[in-house]
């Protein structure tokens, strides 16, 4: 177990870039963004709740959905809003979902590695925070919250090329506050955290 921590947190380094601010402020944000990684990678659960919205162009798609993590379980995600959906439960699990209502059961298969639906952007924003390559990160204010927005996306593309998540953390409790994922520069979901609990 303690072998796999530190290849962890090895990796976690190998991660950070050499640089994500100015040069007085870069090493206590480059400090407080290994931290995060770190906490997030030990995570064994989470919950919650987000307000999601979800914009595709020509239609945009809000909801707010409550949320469980449990390392050994999964993802689950249930809506909250709008009022019609409230009670549909999405399980996430090994790369693959499965909806339920009302005692049905529905399979979905597999998560597509490049499709993102509403139902993905959880998995994927907890994703970017425990592996995904951070390009830049810098500290902002998020109303009266003082946050480390960490911006990841490969390390070959080019700002708005392909697909980035943005995370906002608390600088303080390490809790997500916002997280948003972009397509070519558009942000195509962006999610606010009403709650959020780290295990």
């Amino acid at each position: 177990m303690r072998r796999v921590f530190l290849c962890a947190l090895m990796t976690a380094l190998c991660l950070l870039p050499s640089g994500c601010s100015t040069a007085g402020s870069r090493d206590k944000e480059d400090e407080l963004a290994l931290g995060i990684r770190t906490q997030y990678i030990a995570m064994n659960a989470c919950a919650g709740q987000v307000a999601l919205t979800a914009d595709y162009g020509e239609r945009v798609y809000e909801y707010v959905l409550s949320f469980s993590y449990e390392k050994d379980n999964g993802l689950t995600l249930t809506v909250v809003e709008p009022a019609n959906l409230a009670g549909i439960t999405a399980k996430v699990e090994d790369g693959s979902t499965t909806l339920q209502y009302d005692g049905v059961v529905l399979e979905t298969g597999p998560l597509s590695g490049t499709g993102l639906s509403p139902i993905d952007a959880l998995p994927a924003l907890l994703t970017y925070a425990k592996e995904g390559y951070i390009a830049e990160c810098g500290m902002e204010r998020l109303g009266e919250v003082s946050c480390l927005r960490i911006c990841c996306r490969d390390p070959n593309a080019k700002l708005g090329e392909g697909e980035e998540g943005a995370l906002w953390f608390d600088a303080g409790t390490h809790d997500l506050v916002r997280g948003e994922i972009s397509s070519d520069g558009f942000v195509v979901v962006r999610c606010e955290f009403q709650e959020f609990s780290l295990q």
